[in-house]
């Protein structure tokens, strides 16, 4: 018998939740340097109203994200900590460009995120790009980081970074939509830019297709890769 015929089929991720493999990497907050960074709250994703509610609505539902989502503003604004926003638009020229992935093609289809350019606003207030209502009187208080829009999933097309580090954050407690796109490529790129992220598992949620759930991808991949993965109960928690 071989030695790969010897090996035994063992998958730890399946152990005793009590005695996990994978260790804790421990992440403590220090709210002097710690920012709460929400991707996409927006209508395109979070409303009945949105053009995703069909991919994403069970989900959210499962999750309560939108109620989660809301109780992280509250709480990072009482605290005291910086607070930013990492949205999603489309521009007329954007539904020019020559190539994209199956989930590009799918929202300029959709005109998901759709303004009409980027120094008007005439048609947003209340479209599908607009900032979820019940958000707004925590993003619109002239505090909060409004980054530059990011333009596929991840924040290198945006001043997201830039931002952060002018205030001195070092520490980010991440949330938004969706959990297998833009938060897990948001997670991916600051942790190579030096940030310690921690992801508030039930404030995102993830699209169900044929092809699989989104969700539960990203949990597991949040698991494998952030610094915490934390409920939203666990970070009001630690914001005291």
């Amino acid at each position: 018998m071989s030695s790969h015929q010897e090996i035994k089929h063992v998958n730890p991720l399946y152990a005793d939740p009590k005695n996990p493999v994978l260790p804790k990497p421990g992440m403590e907050l220090d709210l002097s340097r710690t920012a709460l960074v929400v991707i996409d709250p927006q209508i395109d994703f979070l409303s009945p109203a949105g053009v995703t509610w069909p991919f994403f609505g069970e989900s959210i539902t499962e999750n309560n994200t939108v109620e989660n989502i809301g109780n992280l503003f509250a709480g990072a604004k009482k605290a005291g900590i910086t607070v930013a926003v990492s949205p999603h638009y489309y521009y007329p020229t954007d539904h020019d460009w020559d190539f994209g992935g199956a989930l590009e093609k799918l929202m300029h289809s959709i005109g998901m995120f759709d303004r009409k350019g980027p120094l008007t606003l005439e048609g947003f207030e209340n479209s599908g790009a607009d900032f979820l209502p019940e958000y707004k009187q925590y993003i619109l208080d002239g505090k909060t980081i409004i980054a530059s829009p990011h333009k596929i999933y991840g924040p290198e097309t945006n001043d997201l970074a830039l931002q952060l580090r002018k205030k001195g954050v070092s520490q980010i407690i991440l949330a938004g939509m969706a959990a297998n796109l833009c938060v897990e490529s948001h997670l991916r790129e600051l942790l190579e830019q030096g940030f310690e992220v921690a992801v508030v598992r039930d404030a995102t949620a993830g699209p169900r297709a044929p092809e699989g759930d989104g969700y539960l991808a990203a949990i597991i991949n949040y698991r494998f890769i952030a610094n915490a993965l934390w409920t939203t109960q666990e970070t009001l928690a630690k914001l005291g």
